[in-house]
Protein backbone atom coordinates (compact mmCIF):
# COMPACT_ATOMS: atom_id res chain seq x y z
CA UNK A 1 0.00 0.00 0.00
CA UNK A 2 1.07 3.76 -0.56
CA UNK A 3 3.32 4.97 2.28
CA UNK A 4 1.26 5.93 5.42
CA UNK A 5 3.98 7.54 7.08
CA UNK A 6 4.44 10.13 4.38
CA UNK A 7 0.31 10.48 4.23
CA UNK A 8 0.14 11.48 8.14
CA UNK A 9 2.77 14.27 7.86
CA UNK A 10 0.37 15.46 4.89
CA UNK A 11 -2.64 15.98 7.54
CA UNK A 12 -1.00 18.44 9.48
CA UNK A 13 0.90 20.48 6.76
CA UNK A 14 -2.38 21.73 4.98
CA UNK A 15 -3.64 23.29 7.86
CA UNK A 16 0.10 25.08 8.74
CA UNK A 17 0.31 26.20 5.23
CA UNK A 18 -3.01 26.73 3.84
CA UNK A 19 -4.60 28.77 6.35
CA UNK A 20 -5.73 31.78 3.92
CA UNK A 21 -7.65 29.72 1.44
CA UNK A 22 -11.10 29.43 2.26
CA UNK A 23 -12.20 25.93 3.78
CA UNK A 24 -15.99 25.01 2.94
CA UNK A 25 -17.67 22.47 4.73
CA UNK A 26 -19.51 20.46 1.99
CA UNK A 27 -23.44 20.79 1.56
CA UNK A 28 -25.16 17.54 1.15
CA UNK A 29 -28.37 17.58 -1.00
CA UNK A 30 -28.77 14.05 -1.02
CA UNK A 31 -27.31 10.52 -0.23
CA UNK A 32 -27.40 7.21 -2.03
CA UNK A 33 -26.62 3.65 -1.99
CA UNK A 34 -23.16 2.18 -2.56
CA UNK A 35 -21.72 -0.45 -2.43
CA UNK A 36 -19.61 -1.08 0.79
CA UNK A 37 -16.77 -3.90 -1.03
CA UNK A 38 -16.25 -1.37 -3.21
CA UNK A 39 -12.85 0.01 -3.14
CA UNK A 40 -13.22 3.22 -5.32
CA UNK A 41 -10.29 4.85 -7.59
CA UNK A 42 -12.15 6.23 -10.35
CA UNK A 43 -15.68 7.60 -10.97
CA UNK A 44 -17.50 9.60 -13.34
CA UNK A 45 -21.18 10.21 -14.40
CA UNK A 46 -22.74 9.94 -17.77
CA UNK A 47 -25.77 9.31 -19.58
CA UNK A 48 -27.61 8.92 -16.77
CA UNK A 49 -25.41 6.47 -15.36
CA UNK A 50 -22.52 6.02 -12.85
CA UNK A 51 -19.02 4.34 -13.55
CA UNK A 52 -17.06 3.40 -11.02
CA UNK A 53 -13.39 1.61 -11.14
CA UNK A 54 -12.03 -0.13 -8.01
CA UNK A 55 -8.89 -1.16 -6.48
CA UNK A 56 -7.29 -4.21 -4.59
CA UNK A 57 -5.43 -7.03 -6.58
CA UNK A 58 -8.48 -9.67 -6.77
CA UNK A 59 -10.81 -6.93 -6.47
CA UNK A 60 -10.20 -4.59 -8.91
CA UNK A 61 -12.86 -3.87 -12.05
CA UNK A 62 -14.50 -0.89 -13.70
CA UNK A 63 -18.53 -1.09 -13.36
CA UNK A 64 -21.59 0.59 -14.66
CA UNK A 65 -23.79 1.60 -11.56
CA UNK A 66 -27.73 2.91 -11.31
CA UNK A 67 -27.23 5.92 -9.37
CA UNK A 68 -30.67 5.62 -7.22
CA UNK A 69 -30.11 1.81 -6.30
CA UNK A 70 -26.22 1.15 -6.20
CA UNK A 71 -26.70 -1.63 -8.08
CA UNK A 72 -24.42 -3.06 -10.55
CA UNK A 73 -25.75 -3.01 -14.10
CA UNK A 74 -22.59 -4.04 -16.05
CA UNK A 75 -18.74 -5.12 -15.09
CA UNK A 76 -15.47 -6.13 -16.07
CA UNK A 77 -12.63 -7.77 -14.01
CA UNK A 78 -9.15 -6.57 -13.83
CA UNK A 79 -7.70 -10.00 -14.21
CA UNK A 80 -4.52 -10.18 -11.43
CA UNK A 81 -1.90 -9.40 -10.53
CA UNK A 82 -3.31 -5.80 -11.86
CA UNK A 83 -4.43 -3.07 -9.26
CA UNK A 84 -7.10 -1.20 -10.72
CA UNK A 85 -6.93 2.51 -10.31
CA UNK A 86 -8.84 5.79 -12.07
CA UNK A 87 -10.89 5.96 -15.14
CA UNK A 88 -12.09 8.63 -17.40
CA UNK A 89 -14.45 8.63 -20.40
CA UNK A 90 -13.23 10.05 -23.64
CA UNK A 91 -15.26 10.28 -27.06
CA UNK A 92 -17.71 6.65 -26.49
CA UNK A 93 -14.54 4.90 -24.50
CA UNK A 94 -13.31 4.33 -20.72
CA UNK A 95 -9.74 5.36 -20.45
CA UNK A 96 -8.40 3.07 -17.60
CA UNK A 97 -4.91 3.30 -15.53
CA UNK A 98 -3.10 0.69 -12.94
CA UNK A 99 -1.43 1.82 -10.00
CA UNK A 100 2.12 0.13 -10.45
CA UNK A 101 2.07 -1.43 -13.55
CA UNK A 102 2.19 0.85 -15.91
CA UNK A 103 -0.48 0.30 -18.14
CA UNK A 104 -3.64 1.42 -19.08
CA UNK A 105 -6.17 0.46 -21.02
CA UNK A 106 -9.14 1.61 -23.56
CA UNK A 107 -12.96 0.24 -23.65
CA UNK A 108 -16.15 0.56 -25.20
CA UNK A 109 -18.04 2.95 -23.34
CA UNK A 110 -21.40 0.51 -24.05
CA UNK A 111 -20.31 -3.39 -23.50
CA UNK A 112 -16.97 -3.20 -21.76
CA UNK A 113 -14.87 -4.28 -24.71
CA UNK A 114 -11.58 -4.41 -24.43
CA UNK A 115 -10.42 -2.37 -26.88
CA UNK A 116 -6.86 -1.82 -26.12
CA UNK A 117 -3.58 -0.50 -24.20
CA UNK A 118 -0.57 1.91 -23.43
CA UNK A 119 2.04 2.10 -21.40
CA UNK A 120 2.97 5.46 -19.43
CA UNK A 121 6.06 6.02 -17.02
CA UNK A 122 5.29 6.48 -12.54
CA UNK A 123 2.34 5.37 -10.67
CA UNK A 124 -1.30 5.89 -12.32
CA UNK A 125 -3.75 7.46 -9.45
CA UNK A 126 -6.55 8.93 -11.59
CA UNK A 127 -8.27 10.34 -14.59
CA UNK A 128 -10.06 13.25 -15.93
CA UNK A 129 -10.71 15.12 -18.83
CA UNK A 130 -11.25 18.42 -20.24
CA UNK A 131 -12.24 20.03 -23.66
CA UNK A 132 -8.84 19.31 -25.21
CA UNK A 133 -7.93 16.30 -23.60
CA UNK A 134 -6.80 13.58 -20.62
CA UNK A 135 -5.87 15.02 -17.04
CA UNK A 136 -3.37 12.28 -14.48
CA UNK A 137 -2.63 12.11 -11.56
CA UNK A 138 0.06 10.02 -9.86
CA UNK A 139 -0.12 10.78 -6.28
CA UNK A 140 2.62 14.07 -6.50
CA UNK A 141 1.79 17.29 -7.02
CA UNK A 142 2.46 17.25 -10.72
CA UNK A 143 -0.64 16.43 -12.76
CA UNK A 144 0.02 15.44 -16.39
CA UNK A 145 -2.15 16.73 -18.92
CA UNK A 146 -2.13 14.24 -21.76
CA UNK A 147 -2.83 13.52 -25.74
CA UNK A 148 -5.95 11.07 -25.42
CA UNK A 149 -5.16 9.46 -28.65
CA UNK A 150 -1.53 8.85 -27.84
CA UNK A 151 -1.28 9.05 -24.13
CA UNK A 152 1.77 11.48 -24.67
CA UNK A 153 2.24 13.82 -22.58
CA UNK A 154 1.32 17.59 -23.34
CA UNK A 155 2.22 19.44 -20.39
CA UNK A 156 2.89 19.20 -16.29
CA UNK A 157 0.96 21.17 -13.91
CA UNK A 158 2.45 21.80 -10.52
CA UNK A 159 -0.33 22.08 -8.33
CA UNK A 160 0.49 24.08 -4.70
CA UNK A 161 -1.37 25.65 -1.88
CA UNK A 162 0.11 29.11 -0.44
CA UNK A 163 3.26 28.16 -2.76
CA UNK A 164 3.22 24.95 -1.03
CA UNK A 165 3.32 21.39 -2.95
CA UNK A 166 0.27 19.36 -2.43
CA UNK A 167 1.24 15.75 -2.24
CA UNK A 168 -1.00 12.53 -3.18
CA UNK A 169 -3.53 14.53 -5.05
CA UNK A 170 -5.48 11.08 -6.21
CA UNK A 171 -9.43 10.93 -7.76
CA UNK A 172 -9.49 14.08 -10.32
CA UNK A 173 -12.61 15.50 -11.64
CA UNK A 174 -13.21 18.49 -14.55
CA UNK A 175 -15.88 20.75 -13.21
CA UNK A 176 -16.35 23.54 -15.21
CA UNK A 177 -12.69 25.41 -15.37
CA UNK A 178 -11.68 23.53 -11.98
CA UNK A 179 -9.85 20.67 -11.13
CA UNK A 180 -10.91 19.16 -8.04
CA UNK A 181 -8.65 16.34 -6.68
CA UNK A 182 -9.23 14.01 -3.86
CA UNK A 183 -5.86 14.43 -1.11
CA UNK A 184 -4.88 10.88 -0.24
CA UNK A 185 -5.48 9.84 3.53
CA UNK A 186 -7.64 13.44 4.27
CA UNK A 187 -11.15 14.39 4.34
CA UNK A 188 -10.56 17.42 1.77
CA UNK A 189 -10.82 18.56 -2.26
CA UNK A 190 -8.40 20.42 -3.52
CA UNK A 191 -9.98 23.31 -6.01
CA UNK A 192 -7.30 23.55 -8.37
CA UNK A 193 -7.14 26.26 -11.26
CA UNK A 194 -5.86 24.77 -14.09
CA UNK A 195 -3.65 27.31 -15.68
CA UNK A 196 -1.78 28.37 -12.70
CA UNK A 197 -2.28 24.96 -10.38
CA UNK A 198 -2.79 27.33 -7.60
CA UNK A 199 -5.49 25.66 -4.93
CA UNK A 200 -7.89 28.42 -4.95
CA UNK A 201 -10.32 26.82 -2.17
CA UNK A 202 -10.83 23.02 -0.38
CA UNK A 203 -13.93 21.53 0.26
CA UNK A 204 -14.26 19.73 3.93
CA UNK A 205 -15.70 15.96 3.80
CA UNK A 206 -15.29 15.50 7.71
CA UNK A 207 -19.12 15.16 8.25
CA UNK A 208 -20.10 13.56 5.41
CA UNK A 209 -16.78 10.94 6.37
CA UNK A 210 -18.84 10.55 10.09
CA UNK A 211 -21.73 10.10 8.17
CA UNK A 212 -20.68 7.35 5.98
CA UNK A 213 -19.33 5.41 9.47
CA UNK A 214 -16.01 3.83 8.04
CA UNK A 215 -12.72 4.83 9.44
CA UNK A 216 -10.60 2.13 8.38
CA UNK A 217 -6.76 3.58 7.51
CA UNK A 218 -7.93 3.18 3.61
CA UNK A 219 -11.76 4.14 3.66
CA UNK A 220 -10.85 7.95 3.08
CA UNK A 221 -12.71 10.23 0.70
CA UNK A 222 -12.19 8.98 -2.74
CA UNK A 223 -14.53 9.66 -5.95
CA UNK A 224 -15.43 12.43 -7.47
CA UNK A 225 -18.26 12.45 -10.45
CA UNK A 226 -19.75 15.38 -12.10
CA UNK A 227 -23.18 15.41 -14.05
CA UNK A 228 -22.57 18.62 -16.66
CA UNK A 229 -26.27 18.83 -17.47
CA UNK A 230 -27.76 18.95 -14.45
CA UNK A 231 -25.30 20.56 -12.46
CA UNK A 232 -25.33 17.66 -9.83
CA UNK A 233 -21.54 16.78 -7.74
CA UNK A 234 -21.24 13.50 -6.31
CA UNK A 235 -18.64 12.17 -3.90
CA UNK A 236 -18.17 9.14 -2.25
CA UNK A 237 -15.11 7.02 -0.35
CA UNK A 238 -13.36 3.52 -0.59
CA UNK A 239 -15.99 0.83 1.04
CA UNK A 240 -18.19 3.66 1.74
CA UNK A 241 -22.02 2.25 2.32
CA UNK A 242 -23.31 5.92 0.87
CA UNK A 243 -22.57 8.08 -2.16
CA UNK A 244 -23.50 11.36 -1.95
CA UNK A 245 -24.94 14.80 -4.28
CA UNK A 246 -23.43 17.59 -2.84
CA UNK A 247 -23.73 21.15 -3.76
CA UNK A 248 -21.18 22.27 -6.44
CA UNK A 249 -18.43 25.00 -5.35
CA UNK A 250 -20.15 28.11 -5.36
CA UNK A 251 -17.83 29.76 -7.92
CA UNK A 252 -17.22 26.89 -10.36
CA UNK A 253 -17.22 28.27 -13.82
CA UNK A 254 -18.01 32.04 -12.71
CA UNK A 255 -14.77 33.39 -11.42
Amino acid sequence: MRALIAAIALLAAPCAAQTAIPVAPATVVKAYPHDPKAYTEGLFYQDGALYESTGEVGRSGIRKVDLATGRVLKSVAMPPPLFGEGIAAWRGQIVSLTWKDGIGFRWSLDGFRKLGSFRYPGEGWALTADADGLIMSDGTPTLRFLDPGTFKQRRTLLVTADGVPVERLNEIEYVEGEILANVWLTDRIARIDPKTGHVIGWIDLTALHQRAGVFGTDQVPNGIAWDAKARRLFVTGKEWPLLFEIAPPRSAGRR
